[in-house]
């Protein structure tokens, strides 16, 4: 299983749409994750109508995504329990913060803090795509990709 990992898109504000690399992929994969920061439902729309999608709300999404979304999920996918969040609170201690949320599950996926990660710590993928919008926060520009096989997860950070 193939799943596409988008957070902290920021559209309309940051810009008008994803860039045409994440509409590629989508091509490509099974799923699509959003962990969070949406901001407005229009993006969530045009996901769904292209594959299925879990998402949750960031602290910048509209009240109809507040609405609509939870602020985290647990995630069966091919046999692995996903978690996904947007994440709160210090970029720096975000692993912390996210860990808390999820007790048995094989990966974390979030985002609020803009910057890639793709590390295993204690035996669970910690997993942020960055944004594919935004380098406020980051180096680049990126999404993520995660792949289930076997019951193991492997995320792969994408530069656009």
């Amino acid at each position: 299983m193939k799943i596409l990992v988008l957070s902290d898109t920021h559209i309309p504000r940051t810009a008008h749409d994803l860039p045409q690399a994440v509409y590629d992929e989508i091509k490509n994969v099974d799923m699509i994750f959003h962990a969070g920061d949406l901001v407005e439902k229009d993006l969530l729309e045009k996901l769904q109508a292209l594959r299925k999608t879990a998402a949750v709300y960031g602290n910048m999404d509209s009240m109809k995504l507040r609405d609509i979304l939870k602020d985290k999920e647990i995630i069966d996918a091919d046999g692995c329990k996903i978690g996904l969040i947007h994440g709160y609170g210090a970029p720096m201690n975000i692993l912390d913060t996210v860990r808390k949320e999820f007790k048995s599950v094989n990966a974390i996926v979030f985002g609020h803090s803009h910057k890639p990660i793709n590390e295993v710590k204690d035996g669970v993928l910690f997993f942020n795509p960055g944004s594919p919008t935004d380098t406020v926060f980051a180096p680049y520009r990126s999404y993520g990709i995660l792949e289930i096989n076997k019951g193991e997860v492997k995320g792969r950070i994408v530069k656009i």
